[in-house]
């Protein structure tokens, strides 16, 4: 086997996967040049390579015999069919999942490789992701702190048992999609109440919102605790939050989270 000579590697460098090669890259995790990616379509293949200045391999089994760590940043149905590919490549090596609905089991059962999940999401881009790592029966205490030191550059990394990976999918990995759409909605109440720029007003929705997230990771305050400092009775606030409850809205962003973790269980009968 040749030696490893990157110190990350990436199968797949789409959107979830470029995004936490863009983050580590931003936060200087690594030199661009330690990570080597196999990415299939040329514009998402230039681009890393333009924007970032990545390296780029030939072919999955290449980047797997030249990382450290190999990254699956592909879609949860070609999870083992790639890892049967690069079959022995990984022997000794530790191979990271990011992908929904494709148990640790199940990839052990046709690797010898050292295997771990971790969920994230798009923000990681910027360094803002939330992340969960979970074990595998081979998993090493070097493996996890490594694991754990990559994700925790680009965000909040937090341990989890894999039978709670699929609510981690629904809140951490789709929750995102979830924010834009109350941005949205956020901002086309603002445009009904009589603001006139669409533009600015989305972009007063959504500071608004990372203000307010910002302040909840940073107070050490319930939410309960920080409504209850917006609030006047009989104010404005008031009457929003009377519609709100009106309209199941917290309710409805509940059941969204509930949906997809049981399509993240769903997949996982799917992808064996």
């Amino acid at each position: 086997m040749k030696e490893a000579s990157y110190q990350l590697g990436f199968i797949g460098g789409g959107k979830l996967a470029g995004s936490v090669i863009r983050g580590l890259v931003l936060k200087e995790f690594c030199a661009p040049q330690q990570i080597i990616v196999n990415e299939p379509n040329t514009a998402t293949r230039t681009a890393l390579q333009n924007e970032i200045g990545i390296s780029v391999a030939e072919d999955n089994r290449q980047l797997a015999t030249m990382a450290e760590t190999i990254f699956l940043g592909v879609k949860p149905q070609m999870v083992l069919p790639v890892i049967r590919e690069i079959g022995s490549d990984v022997e000794n090596k530790l191979v990271v999942s990011l992908a929904a609905g494709v148990r640790i089991k199940d990839i052990e059962a046709v690797t010898p490789a050292r295997v771990m999940r971790v969920m994230t999401n798009t923000p990681s881009a910027i360094g803002r992701a939330a992340s969960a790592l979970a074990l595998g029966t081979r998993t090493t205490s070097e493996d996890r702190e490594k694991v754990r030191a990559i994700f925790a550059a680009i965000g909040i990394a937090i341990e989890v048992e894999e039978n709670e990976i699929d609510a981690v999918t629904a809140l951490g990995g789709s929750g995102p999609a979830f924010v834009y759409i109350v941005i949205k909605a956020l901002a086309a109440g603002g445009i009904k109440a009589g603001l006139k720029n669409e533009k600015d007003t989305l972009q007063l929705a959504a500071q608004m919102v990372s203000g307010a997230a910002e302040l909840a990771l940073s107070s050490g305050k319930t939410p309960e605790e920080l409504i209850a400092t917006v609030v006047t009775p009989g104010g404005t606030t008031a009457a929003g939050l009377q519609v709100m409850q009106q309209q199941s809205t917290a309710a409805g962003i509940s059941a969204a989270i509930e949906a997809a973790a049981a399509r993240g269980r769903e997949m996982a009968k799917e992808n064996r």
